[in-house]
């Protein structure tokens, strides 16, 4: 995955980036050709992180900070 100098913005690292969304909770695709990852930085703090999906497949991280609750609703409950 590539990471966009605005996913740093919220001074996220580039490793929590990429642990989020390999261990990510919930995956939500949008209407817009982005994708929303919640998943756990190295320090288990949940982040998330929308990445754009290109037509190849592969994914460039767009945004990333700490988790907010409005997003608590799409993880699995536990």
């Amino acid at each position: 995955m590539e990471i966009h100098a605005s996913a740093r913005k919220h001074g996220i690292a580039d490793e929590d980036i990429e642990h989020a969304t390999e261990h990510a909770m919930a995956i939500d695709d949008q209407d817009d050709d982005t994708r929303l990852y919640l998943g756990p930085a190295r320090s288990a703090d949940l982040l998330e992180v929308v990445t754009i999906v290109r037509d190849d497949g592969t994914e460039l991280a767009i945004h990333a900070m700490r988790m907010r609750p409005k997003y608590q609703r799409l993880l699995p409950e536990g």
